[in-house]
């Protein structure tokens, strides 16, 4: 694959998904922490949030294998079709 055509994301990028997402994370575990509850319902609401959390990585990886699939799917169609295309004019 030619390095020229592989997008990648920017610093600036990077460094706001990760911050976003560890801002959140940790202010909805310090808002657990400080919740006028008992511990269970605590660890019930811990529990919940890295499942959520698992999930959404996983969903996010899911979606992206799928897309890069179609993707070299298309590429594959695309040089076929160029193959049977350069063999007819020939």
């Amino acid at each position: 694959m030619d390095e020229s055509t592989i997008q990648r994301h920017s610093g600036g990028w990077l460094f706001y998904v990760k911050a976003a997402f560890g801002i959140s994370l940790g202010l909805m575990i310090l808002g657990i922490v400080w919740l006028p509850t008992d511990l269970w319902i605590k660890g019930y609401l811990v529990m919940g949030i890295m499942f959520v959390v698992g999930s959404t990585i996983t969903l996010a990886k899911t979606l992206r294998d799928d897309h890069e699939a179609r993707r070299l799917i298309n590429r594959i169609s695309e040089a076929k079709t160029e193959r049977l295309l350069k063999e007819y004019t020939d």
